[in-house]
Parts: structure tokens; C-alpha cells; sequence
């Protein structure tokens, strides 16, 4: 079982095997926690996304974390909320599965995730957290054997530690 903690911080500080970018669909950079990422990583991070041909939302392509003191980036994009009835809960489901995919395919141990589609893209914050901790409790890892959520404000750390169910330690 995957350990799970919740902390409020920049996921770019994060030193960690991979951390999660919610990018999208171009991968070659963008606002929020998409750009925040490019801008610590470097201009290589962009140069190794160019030859990966964006990605499909729900999917996820991974990169080395160049000045990041993470390993690895893996990139998803993730869906577009527009009501819910658009295959918008399978598709931010399958984003949380590829990047553990990926982490696991890679070696990696420990993965930050931010709140994927919570900002511009618009998904409600309640039904994105629950999806997101649901994904990750249900993952069979092998490898993974930690996942931080880290969100950017107090109320969706909040809202993260209720759906986690416990109070966990800060990172």
C-alpha cells in the first residue's frame, strides 16, 4: 500500500524520484504549475519535450528533471472540465494511473502530484481530490512506495487531508 501524505508547498522543490506536471495537451509549457515547472527545470526540460509530440489528456510522457531536484518530470495532461458527463472522471482517473505507471516503470519510489485540471482547466475540487486519493489507494504498486499531494493553497490542502482521512505530517 502507497503511503500518502499531504503537504501545501512548490512541488519544484520537492526532492523526490518524479514529480507530476499537469501539463498540456502540447507539452511544451504553459501557466500555473505547468509553467512554474519549466521555469525551475530549464530550458532543457523544453528541449526534451519538443521531440515527444505533446501528449493525449489522460495519458502521460515522462523527462528527465534537469535542474529540478527531482529525478524525473512526468507530464499529463488533464482533462478540461466542462460538466462531468464527457468521460472528464475516467479521463483524470487515467492521468493519475499513467503517471504511477511511468513512476513505476522508472524505478521511482516517491511521486508528487499537484491538483491535476484543478486550476485553469477547471474541475471541481471536490470530486477532483476524491478521484485523485481514490486512484492512487487503489494503485497496485510495486515500486511506488510514497505519494505526496502537494497543493499550493490551504484550501485545497484542506480538502486533500479530509479525502486522505488523517492528518498527516508536513514535508
Amino acid at each position: 500500500m502507497i503511503e500518502i501524505e499531504v503537504i501545501q508547498g512548490d512541488i519544484t522543490k520537492l526532492a523526490v524520484d518524479a514529480i507530476v506536471n499537469a501539463a498540456n495537451c502540447s507539452l511544451l509549457g504553459g501557466g500555473g504549475v505547468d509553467g512554474a515547472i519549466h521555469r525551475a527545470a530549464g530550458p532543457e526540460l523544453l528541449r526534451a519535450c519538443i521531440p515527444l509530440n505533446g501528449c493525449e489528456t489522460g495519458k502521460a510522457k515522462i523527462t528527465p528533471g534537469f535542474r529540478l531536484p527531482a529525478k524525473f518530470v512526468i507530464h499529463t495532461p488533464g482533462p478540461v472540465y466542462r460538466d462531468g458527463r464527457h468521460g472528464e472522471p475516467a479521463l483524470l482517473e487515467s492521468c493519475y494511473k499513467s503517471c504511477l505507471d511511468l513512476a513505476e516503470e522508472n524505478g521511482c519510489e516517491t511521486v508528487a502530484f499537484p491538483a491535476i485540471s484543478c486550476g485553469v482547466y477547471g474541475y471541481p475540487w471536490e470530486a477532483a481530490t476524491e478521484i485523485a486519493v481514490k486512484t492512487v489507494r487503489d494503485f497496485p504498486a510495486r515500486k511506488v512506495k510514497k505519494v505526496i499531494f502537494c497543493c499550493f493553497g490551504k484550501e485545497m490542502e484542506k480538502l486533500y487531508r479530509e479525502k486522505v482521512g488523517r492528518t498527516v505530517g508536513r514535508g
